[in-house]
């Protein structure tokens, strides 16, 4: 049962994560929708791990993937503040050429 209902839950992240993508301009809005949407396959797949094979080794290899999408999502929105103070707008259209 508990397999069940973590995996109902990251099929939620993952369900809003996308909403959020798709239906959002702001880059920071898109890169949240993103993180959602990220989170959602860690938790389906530390999940998955746990119920396979119950030892500490899945979840060691999910928390250094998640610190690895941490840092690129922290470059991202590095970014995306450098776009805006040098462009003044945060939406995606305008984002899509990152040369100056």
């Amino acid at each position: 049962m508990i397999l069940q209902l973590l995996l109902l839950v990251a099929a939620a992240l993952f369900a809003v994560g996308l909403y959020g993508t798709i239906s959002q301009q702001p880059i920071v809005m898109v890169m949240m929708g993103l993180e959602l949407m990220l989170n959602g396959v860690l938790l389906a797949g530390g999940a998955l791990w746990w119920w396979l094979a119950p030892t500490t080794d899945g979840q060691i290899v999910l928390l250094l993937v998640l610190a690895a999408m941490t840092v690129e999502m922290a470059a991202g929105f590095a970014i995306a503040v450098l776009a805006h103070r040098s462009r003044g707008s945060d939406m995606t259209d305008s984002a899509t050429e990152l040369h100056s």
